[in-house]
């Protein structure tokens, strides 16, 4: 692994056109395919020297869509079919694992690379080479905290913002390959809370980006897009500034 340079990690974008979790309210195939292709073109934007690998959970092949972009990056286009009753019973986080784990047997581009930076697609990330700045070659996720900015309320990890991560392939299958599985959607315990729950098990550390992830695009649960105005920016940096001088999370933080 090599800290510090991020432009061989390929970008995994995880895909799923065809909608298997009815609670999510951006149902329309076609949309949902130009909003996978707009991450694509602002990803090699962002990080021209980055590989992209557009893995579908849903069987839909984008090799047509990349071919006729403009340009040369290299996209590698994956699809198979999630197991579809039990996304729709545990949701689409469930989906998602299933993506991940699938893209790591399959992918000749991250195999190669020995690692990924995994984001949702139809988002990506507007400060990349900042929020990785501090990669280490093998974990760098996003801590969501709660009661930063309470003095009578004690702070406390609410959960791992699964949208954007990179990990190394080892450390992935270690620790997080059967996050998914972990899923009580009926109790509200989702994708971000066994990531959060396997995090303090296993007490990782070093591995908490600095400065947060300025995520952009349009969340497929909500099928809007994000409002990130520069006075959220400042409130999250001055969050993460709150918290990392704190001596109970100081050695989470990369």
């Amino acid at each position: 692994m090599r800290p510090g340079n991020t432009s061989y990690i390929p970008i995994l974008l995880t895909s799923s056109v065809v909608v298997h979790d009815k609670g999510v309210r951006l149902q329309d195939p076609t949309e949902r395919a130009r909003l996978a292709m707009e991450s694509v073109k602002q990803w090699r934007s962002i990080a021209p020297q980055n590989p992209l690998v557009l893995c579908d959970g849903s069987g839909f092949d984008f090799q047509p869509m990349v071919a006729a972009l403009p340009g040369g990056a290299a996209v590698e286009c994956l699809s198979f079919q999630n197991n579809v009753s039990l996304v729709q019973e545990h949701g689409r986080g469930y989906g998602e694992g299933e993506i991940v784990r699938y893209a790591l047997k399959n992918s000749v581009l991250i195999e190669s690379a020995g690692c990924f930076a995994k984001c949702t697609s139809k988002l990506w990330v507007e400060n990349f080479s900042d929020s990785m700045r501090s990669w280490n070659g093998k974990l760098h996720i996003k801590g969501v905290f709660d009661h930063a900015f309470s003095p009578w309320q004690l702070t406390s990890l609410a959960y791992i913002d699964t949208r954007f991560y990179a990990m190394d392939i080892g450390t992935y299958q270690q620790h997080f390959q059967q996050a998914h599985e972990s899923i009580r959607s009926k109790e509200g315990y989702g994708l971000e809370e066994s990531f959060r729950d396997i995090f303090l098990e296993k007490r990782l550390r070093g591995c908490l980006m600095s400065p947060p992830p300025v995520i952009c695009g349009v969340g497929g649960g909500t099928g809007a897009y994000y409002k990130n105005t520069a006075l959220r920016q400042l409130k999250e940096k001055w969050r993460y500034q709150i918290i990392k001088r704190n001596p109970l999370f100081q050695s989470w933080f990369a």
